[in-house]
Protein backbone atom coordinates (compact mmCIF):
# COMPACT_ATOMS: atom_id res chain seq x y z
CA UNK A 1 0.00 0.00 0.00
CA UNK A 2 2.94 2.28 -0.66
CA UNK A 3 2.20 6.39 -2.18
CA UNK A 4 4.95 5.65 -4.57
CA UNK A 5 4.23 3.95 -8.09
CA UNK A 6 6.64 1.89 -9.22
CA UNK A 7 8.46 2.75 -12.54
CA UNK A 8 6.49 1.74 -15.91
CA UNK A 9 3.14 2.02 -13.98
CA UNK A 10 0.14 4.65 -13.39
CA UNK A 11 -2.24 4.77 -10.24
CA UNK A 12 -5.53 4.82 -10.95
CA UNK A 13 -8.75 5.57 -8.97
CA UNK A 14 -11.28 4.00 -9.49
CA UNK A 15 -14.74 5.09 -7.92
CA UNK A 16 -17.66 2.29 -7.50
CA UNK A 17 -20.96 1.17 -5.39
CA UNK A 18 -22.69 -1.73 -4.93
CA UNK A 19 -25.32 -3.94 -2.97
CA UNK A 20 -23.64 -5.58 -0.47
CA UNK A 21 -26.66 -8.16 -0.34
CA UNK A 22 -24.72 -10.56 -1.66
CA UNK A 23 -20.82 -10.39 -0.97
CA UNK A 24 -19.29 -11.14 1.45
CA UNK A 25 -17.85 -8.31 2.51
CA UNK A 26 -15.00 -5.88 0.67
CA UNK A 27 -11.90 -8.13 1.18
CA UNK A 28 -10.67 -10.98 -1.09
CA UNK A 29 -11.10 -14.57 0.94
CA UNK A 30 -9.45 -17.55 0.46
CA UNK A 31 -12.33 -19.83 0.58
CA UNK A 32 -13.46 -18.72 -2.46
CA UNK A 33 -16.84 -16.46 -1.06
CA UNK A 34 -17.66 -14.16 -3.21
CA UNK A 35 -16.54 -10.38 -2.10
CA UNK A 36 -16.46 -7.13 -3.64
CA UNK A 37 -12.83 -6.94 -4.20
CA UNK A 38 -12.34 -10.46 -5.87
CA UNK A 39 -15.48 -9.93 -8.88
CA UNK A 40 -13.60 -6.41 -9.83
CA UNK A 41 -10.48 -7.80 -9.74
CA UNK A 42 -11.34 -10.45 -11.83
CA UNK A 43 -13.00 -8.55 -13.88
CA UNK A 44 -10.47 -6.49 -14.53
CA UNK A 45 -7.79 -9.01 -15.59
CA UNK A 46 -10.46 -10.30 -18.21
CA UNK A 47 -11.81 -7.57 -19.64
CA UNK A 48 -7.65 -6.14 -20.09
CA UNK A 49 -6.77 -10.09 -20.88
CA UNK A 50 -4.09 -9.49 -18.22
CA UNK A 51 -1.93 -12.40 -16.90
CA UNK A 52 -1.91 -10.70 -13.75
CA UNK A 53 -4.32 -9.94 -11.55
CA UNK A 54 -3.82 -6.49 -10.25
CA UNK A 55 -4.91 -5.73 -6.43
CA UNK A 56 -7.42 -3.47 -5.61
CA UNK A 57 -6.65 -1.13 -2.24
CA UNK A 58 -10.06 0.78 -0.86
CA UNK A 59 -10.81 3.52 1.62
CA UNK A 60 -12.68 1.54 4.00
CA UNK A 61 -13.43 -2.00 3.86
CA UNK A 62 -16.87 -3.23 4.54
CA UNK A 63 -17.88 -5.98 6.39
CA UNK A 64 -20.52 -8.90 4.99
CA UNK A 65 -23.79 -7.13 3.70
CA UNK A 66 -22.82 -4.01 3.99
CA UNK A 67 -23.51 -1.79 1.21
CA UNK A 68 -21.71 1.25 -0.72
CA UNK A 69 -22.84 4.35 -2.68
CA UNK A 70 -19.45 5.97 -2.71
CA UNK A 71 -16.56 3.94 -2.31
CA UNK A 72 -13.01 4.36 -3.70
CA UNK A 73 -10.11 2.21 -4.35
CA UNK A 74 -6.98 2.30 -6.55
CA UNK A 75 -5.15 0.08 -8.50
CA UNK A 76 -1.62 0.49 -9.80
CA UNK A 77 -1.31 -1.25 -13.71
CA UNK A 78 1.15 -1.12 -16.72
CA UNK A 79 1.59 1.97 -18.33
CA UNK A 80 1.00 0.28 -21.42
CA UNK A 81 -2.22 -1.01 -20.30
CA UNK A 82 -3.76 1.87 -18.99
CA UNK A 83 -2.83 3.45 -22.87
CA UNK A 84 -4.53 1.04 -24.12
CA UNK A 85 -7.48 -0.15 -22.27
CA UNK A 86 -8.43 3.64 -20.58
CA UNK A 87 -10.79 4.47 -23.09
CA UNK A 88 -12.87 1.55 -23.12
CA UNK A 89 -12.30 0.59 -19.87
CA UNK A 90 -15.22 1.47 -17.98
CA UNK A 91 -17.79 0.39 -20.60
CA UNK A 92 -16.16 -3.37 -20.80
CA UNK A 93 -16.37 -3.18 -16.52
CA UNK A 94 -20.14 -2.54 -16.70
CA UNK A 95 -20.31 -5.80 -19.47
CA UNK A 96 -18.50 -7.73 -17.16
CA UNK A 97 -19.30 -7.13 -13.75
CA UNK A 98 -22.69 -8.36 -12.15
CA UNK A 99 -25.72 -5.92 -11.64
CA UNK A 100 -24.57 -5.52 -8.37
CA UNK A 101 -21.53 -3.69 -8.58
CA UNK A 102 -20.95 -0.60 -10.41
CA UNK A 103 -17.59 1.16 -11.41
CA UNK A 104 -18.50 4.89 -12.18
CA UNK A 105 -15.52 6.54 -12.51
CA UNK A 106 -11.94 5.71 -13.72
CA UNK A 107 -8.97 8.34 -13.39
CA UNK A 108 -5.82 8.42 -13.35
CA UNK A 109 -5.03 9.34 -9.41
CA UNK A 110 -2.74 12.96 -8.84
CA UNK A 111 0.90 12.34 -7.07
CA UNK A 112 0.79 10.53 -3.61
CA UNK A 113 -2.88 9.17 -4.01
CA UNK A 114 -3.47 6.28 -1.95
CA UNK A 115 -7.22 5.61 -1.49
CA UNK A 116 -7.11 4.06 2.09
CA UNK A 117 -4.45 6.32 3.62
CA UNK A 118 -5.43 9.94 2.16
CA UNK A 119 -8.69 9.45 2.79
CA UNK A 120 -9.54 12.23 6.00
CA UNK A 121 -13.17 11.05 6.39
CA UNK A 122 -15.93 8.67 5.71
CA UNK A 123 -19.24 9.42 6.10
CA UNK A 124 -22.09 6.61 6.66
CA UNK A 125 -25.24 6.42 6.81
CA UNK A 126 -27.18 4.08 8.86
CA UNK A 127 -31.10 3.48 8.04
CA UNK A 128 -34.15 2.09 10.22
CA UNK A 129 -37.70 2.97 10.40
CA UNK A 130 -40.10 2.10 13.78
CA UNK A 131 -42.66 1.82 11.33
CA UNK A 132 -45.29 -0.30 13.10
CA UNK A 133 -46.48 -1.77 9.89
CA UNK A 134 -42.76 -2.47 9.10
CA UNK A 135 -40.15 -1.92 6.62
CA UNK A 136 -41.56 -0.90 2.84
CA UNK A 137 -40.87 -3.88 0.87
CA UNK A 138 -38.85 -2.08 -2.11
CA UNK A 139 -36.42 -0.87 0.95
CA UNK A 140 -36.47 -3.83 2.50
CA UNK A 141 -32.46 -4.53 1.57
CA UNK A 142 -31.75 -0.98 3.31
CA UNK A 143 -33.56 -0.38 5.92
CA UNK A 144 -33.90 -2.23 9.63
CA UNK A 145 -37.05 -2.48 11.32
CA UNK A 146 -37.06 -1.60 14.96
CA UNK A 147 -40.22 -2.60 16.51
CA UNK A 148 -40.42 0.32 19.28
CA UNK A 149 -40.98 3.95 18.38
CA UNK A 150 -38.17 5.63 18.49
CA UNK A 151 -37.67 9.12 20.38
CA UNK A 152 -34.85 10.48 17.62
CA UNK A 153 -34.18 13.73 20.61
CA UNK A 154 -33.24 11.65 23.20
CA UNK A 155 -31.02 9.83 20.48
CA UNK A 156 -29.41 13.03 19.15
CA UNK A 157 -28.88 13.81 22.91
CA UNK A 158 -27.17 11.05 23.63
CA UNK A 159 -25.41 11.29 19.93
CA UNK A 160 -23.90 14.34 20.92
CA UNK A 161 -21.51 12.80 24.13
CA UNK A 162 -19.75 10.44 21.74
CA UNK A 163 -19.04 13.05 18.89
CA UNK A 164 -14.99 14.46 19.44
CA UNK A 165 -11.24 12.18 19.07
CA UNK A 166 -11.85 9.10 22.01
CA UNK A 167 -11.11 5.87 22.17
CA UNK A 168 -13.60 4.03 20.77
CA UNK A 169 -12.60 0.49 22.58
CA UNK A 170 -16.34 -0.18 23.89
CA UNK A 171 -17.60 0.36 20.45
CA UNK A 172 -15.29 -1.80 18.43
CA UNK A 173 -13.86 -5.20 17.84
CA UNK A 174 -10.16 -5.25 19.16
CA UNK A 175 -7.94 -6.11 16.28
CA UNK A 176 -4.29 -7.08 17.53
CA UNK A 177 -1.96 -3.94 16.85
CA UNK A 178 -4.48 -1.62 15.73
CA UNK A 179 -5.37 1.78 17.97
CA UNK A 180 -8.86 2.33 18.06
CA UNK A 181 -8.42 6.24 19.18
CA UNK A 182 -10.94 7.33 16.29
CA UNK A 183 -12.29 11.53 15.60
CA UNK A 184 -15.97 11.54 15.41
CA UNK A 185 -16.85 14.13 13.39
CA UNK A 186 -20.62 13.75 13.22
CA UNK A 187 -23.23 11.57 14.53
CA UNK A 188 -27.07 12.82 14.30
CA UNK A 189 -29.99 11.37 13.41
CA UNK A 190 -33.16 12.84 10.96
CA UNK A 191 -36.45 11.28 10.06
CA UNK A 192 -37.31 11.59 6.19
CA UNK A 193 -40.53 11.49 4.70
CA UNK A 194 -42.05 7.90 4.79
CA UNK A 195 -40.44 7.38 8.44
CA UNK A 196 -37.14 6.49 7.48
CA UNK A 197 -34.68 7.67 10.71
CA UNK A 198 -30.95 8.10 8.96
CA UNK A 199 -28.02 8.43 11.14
CA UNK A 200 -25.31 9.91 9.75
CA UNK A 201 -21.88 8.99 10.91
CA UNK A 202 -19.12 11.05 9.65
CA UNK A 203 -15.28 10.17 11.07
CA UNK A 204 -11.72 10.29 10.06
CA UNK A 205 -11.78 6.69 9.72
CA UNK A 206 -13.46 3.92 11.59
CA UNK A 207 -12.65 0.63 13.37
CA UNK A 208 -14.61 -2.87 13.11
CA UNK A 209 -17.91 -2.39 13.82
CA UNK A 210 -17.79 0.86 15.34
CA UNK A 211 -20.63 2.56 13.52
CA UNK A 212 -23.13 -0.89 13.99
CA UNK A 213 -22.49 -0.78 17.60
CA UNK A 214 -22.76 3.10 18.02
CA UNK A 215 -26.14 2.57 16.04
CA UNK A 216 -27.07 -0.03 18.59
CA UNK A 217 -26.32 1.69 21.25
CA UNK A 218 -28.70 4.83 20.49
CA UNK A 219 -31.18 2.62 19.64
CA UNK A 220 -31.63 1.42 23.04
CA UNK A 221 -31.74 5.29 24.23
CA UNK A 222 -34.29 5.42 21.42
CA UNK A 223 -36.56 3.06 22.63
CA UNK A 224 -36.07 3.90 26.02
CA UNK A 225 -33.92 0.94 27.45
CA UNK A 226 -31.25 2.83 28.32
CA UNK A 227 -31.04 6.83 29.60
CA UNK A 228 -29.41 9.30 27.34
CA UNK A 229 -26.16 9.09 29.65
CA UNK A 230 -25.70 5.24 28.88
CA UNK A 231 -23.94 5.60 25.32
CA UNK A 232 -21.15 8.08 27.10
CA UNK A 233 -20.80 6.32 29.90
CA UNK A 234 -19.95 3.18 28.14
CA UNK A 235 -17.34 4.55 25.95
CA UNK A 236 -15.85 6.08 29.08
CA UNK A 237 -15.23 2.47 30.47
CA UNK A 238 -13.94 1.88 27.64
CA UNK A 239 -14.49 -1.88 27.15
CA UNK A 240 -17.13 -3.92 25.01
CA UNK A 241 -20.30 -4.33 26.90
CA UNK A 242 -22.37 -6.75 26.27
CA UNK A 243 -25.27 -4.97 26.10
CA UNK A 244 -24.22 -3.03 23.43
CA UNK A 245 -26.02 -5.06 20.55
CA UNK A 246 -24.13 -4.26 16.95
CA UNK A 247 -27.21 -3.99 14.62
CA UNK A 248 -27.66 -5.71 11.27
CA UNK A 249 -25.46 -4.70 8.72
CA UNK A 250 -28.23 -4.39 6.03
CA UNK A 251 -29.18 -1.00 6.84
CA UNK A 252 -25.88 0.29 6.55
CA UNK A 253 -24.42 2.10 3.13
CA UNK A 254 -20.96 3.91 3.02
CA UNK A 255 -22.30 6.97 1.40
CA UNK A 256 -18.83 9.30 0.42
CA UNK A 257 -15.08 9.46 1.72
CA UNK A 258 -13.44 12.66 1.86
CA UNK A 259 -9.50 13.63 0.23
CA UNK A 260 -7.77 16.72 0.93
CA UNK A 261 -5.98 19.28 -1.90
CA UNK A 262 -3.86 17.25 -3.90
CA UNK A 263 -1.09 19.44 -2.61
CA UNK A 264 -1.75 17.76 1.15
CA UNK A 265 -1.95 14.05 -0.40
CA UNK A 266 1.40 13.41 1.04
CA UNK A 267 1.46 15.07 4.52
CA UNK A 268 -2.05 12.96 4.94
CA UNK A 269 -0.41 9.66 4.08
CA UNK A 270 2.08 10.12 6.64
CA UNK A 271 -0.26 11.34 9.55
CA UNK A 272 -2.67 8.25 8.84
CA UNK A 273 0.00 5.84 9.37
CA UNK A 274 0.90 7.07 12.59
CA UNK A 275 -0.57 5.19 15.41
CA UNK A 276 -2.40 7.57 17.70
CA UNK A 277 -2.48 7.91 21.26
CA UNK A 278 -5.08 10.52 23.71
CA UNK A 279 -3.53 13.65 24.99
CA UNK A 280 -2.14 12.90 28.38
CA UNK A 281 -2.01 9.19 27.73
CA UNK A 282 1.44 7.62 28.03
CA UNK A 283 3.89 6.46 25.92
CA UNK A 284 3.44 2.86 27.03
Amino acid sequence: MSDFVEPGFVRVRLDLSYDGKDFSGWAKQANGRRTVQGDIEDALKTVTRSTETYELTVAGRTDAGVHARGQVAHVDLPVELWAEHQDKLLRRLAGRLSHDVRVWRLTEAPSGFNARFSAIWRRYVYRVTDNPGGVDPLLRGHVLWHDWTLDMDAMNAAAERLVGEHDFAAYCKKREGATTIRTLQELRWERRPGGVLEATVKADAFCHNMVRSLVGALLFVGDGHRPVDWPGKVLAAGVRDSAVHVVRPHGLTLEEVGYPADELLAARNLEARNKRTLPGSGCC
